[in-house]
């Protein structure tokens, strides 16, 4: 065989006519052209082994759906995206199967993730260090409840500037802290 590509439908042909030799060379050199097509969408090269004997069965089956005037190349990839979209759909499945409900986990979900001791009145005498726009702001946001935009309204600034001021605020808070 020279090129293969245009041999396949000859392929296919003399083994629609009963030609094993043709069949099996038909099934070897299908199985050369979809093993990179299933190896770019599985990680697995166990689960590609897998699903590459299943599209060949799927193949053998339908043969007797080929239109032999038609390229047989589109015709065995259409049911290998078939097979590999069969084999996604029960792999993600089998995923949701095992998965935890969120019921599940709401009980742990309700317990907060970090534990602050820090609140804003135990650190009040260190805000009021700050500059005073600085110390404003967080007032403002942290002890009034006050949004950023809202903060940004009642003190004339923009919203960026707002959010700016308050990052500079924490920045040296932090490190006021941590010594």
């Amino acid at each position: 065989m020279t090129d293969k590509s245009e041999n396949f439908e000859a392929l296919m042909k003399l083994s629609l006519s009963g030609d094993k030799r043709a069949y099996a060379v038909l099934l070897q050199e299908t199985a050369r052209f979809l093993r990179p097509f299933l190896a770019r969408r599985i990680n697995s090269s166990s689960e590609v082994d897998d699903l590459l004997q299943e599209i060949l069965i799927s193949i053998h089956k339908a043969r007797h759906t080929y239109d032999g005037e038609r390229p047989y190349k589109p015709w065995a990839y259409a049911i290998a995206k078939f097979r590999l979209q069969d084999h996604l759909r029960a792999h993600y499945a089998d995923h949701l199967h095992h998965a935890v409900g969120l019921s599940e986990v709401e009980n742990d979900l309700q317990a907060p993730v970090t534990k602050s001791d820090i609140t804003y009145e135990s650190i009040s005498g260190e805000i009021e260090k700050l500059p005073p726009k600085q110390a404003a702001i967080l007032q403002m946001m942290h002890q009034e409840g006050y949004t950023a935009k809202e903060v940004a309204d009642k003190i004339g600034m923009k919203e960026s500037a707002v959010k700016v001021a308050a990052h500079r605020a924490y920045k040296i808070l932090r490190k006021i802290l941590e010594r």
